[in-house]
């Protein structure tokens, strides 16, 4: 069983930046493609980032392009979430996700197999 954490969420103005981290435990998760997914309510789960298990590929959602710049180091169980140039609309809750094991990058929730509970991020304009 794979437990997921993130942090690094907070208030930040708009252009501002934040880098978000998500810490596994259980087991490692050096061979799972992993994602970075948000939520805001009223919206169903968006997809913002994934990296494969060897960080040979990423794979963002156009509305991050060339703001956000996902990451991974295996041997601290890590992923991370470099945001930059924020955006009010960039404002949700952040979840990263752990795929199956040499799984390709997806968009797609259900690849998915762990979660986290999330941490907030808010753009003030």
């Amino acid at each position: 069983q794979v437990q997921l954490v993130e942090s690094g969420g907070g208030l930040v103005q708009t252009g501002g930046s934040l880098r978000l981290s998500c810490a596994a435990s259980g087991r490692s998760v050096s061979t799972y493609a992993m994602g970075w997914f948000r939520h805001t309510p009223g919206k169903e789960r968006e997809f913002a980032a994934a990296i494969s298990w060897s960080s040979a590929s990423t794979y963002y959602a156009d509305s991050v392009k060339g703001r956000f710049t996902i990451s991974r180091d295996n041997a601290k169980n890590t992923l991370y979430l470099q945001m930059n140039s924020l955006k009010p609309e960039d404002t949700a809750l952040y979840y990263c996700a752990a795929g199956p094991e040499f799984g390709l990058v997806s968009g797609v929730p259900s690849s998915y197999r762990y979660w986290g509970q999330g941490t907030q991020v808010t753009v003030s304009s």
